[in-house]
């Protein structure tokens, strides 16, 4: 019985998903104006979060209920986080773009190269955000979003290159750290 429920809700999330996705079109960002600026992220604070030894040391050391609620305070920083890069990544996707028209072809495969990990990043994160959802309702599964860090890092060195080919004297970071 219990199997059947969350089979069923599991068709639920996945049907939400896929009509979303559908509704949304491309992940790409078609807005021409950067609205908001790039807020740094704290990749050691998301790292300690999604770190599996943390998680078992919280598990070992806490009651069961005790567990589940920090359990699911983590979840949401890390949506937190998750948002952050998103935001980040859409911003980056529209940077990317309008770089594309440079006259410089370095310029132009560091754009490309931005924009593609802007939009991978953009993808996984809603992805991400999606399995943070269900663990929140179940706590006691596992890592919910273990793969961003490396992908954030490779974005992050792409608006580096991107921003010392366009503008050697200014300095672009991602992370807080």
């Amino acid at each position: 019985m219990t199997l059947a429920v969350v089979l069923v809700i599991a068709a639920i999330v996945a049907l939400v998903l896929i009509l979303r996705i559908t509704i949304s079109g491309r992940l790409q960002v078609a807005d021409g104006s950067l609205t908001q600026p790039l807020q740094p992220v704290d990749l050691e604070a998301f790292q300690n979060l999604v770190d599996p030894a943390e998680t078992a040391y919280l598990r070992q050391r806490l009651v069961s209920a005790e567990f589940r609620r920090v359990q699911r305070q983590r979840l949401r920083a890390m949506a937190g986080y998750l948002e952050i890069a998103g935001r980040n990544a859409a911003a980056l996707i529209i940077i990317g773009q309008r770089a594309l028209t440079s006259d410089d072809a370095q310029t132009i495969e560091a754009a490309r190269r931005l924009v593609e990990n802007a939009l991978l990043l953009r993808r996984n994160t809603a992805f991400a955000l999606i399995r943070i959802r269900i663990a929140l309702a179940f706590p006691n599964a596992g890592p919910a979003a273990v793969g961003f860090l490396s992908g954030y890092e490779k974005l992050s060195a792409a608006a580096m290159l991107l921003g010392r080919l366009q503008q050697p004297g200014v300095p672009v970071r991602l992370s807080a750290s």
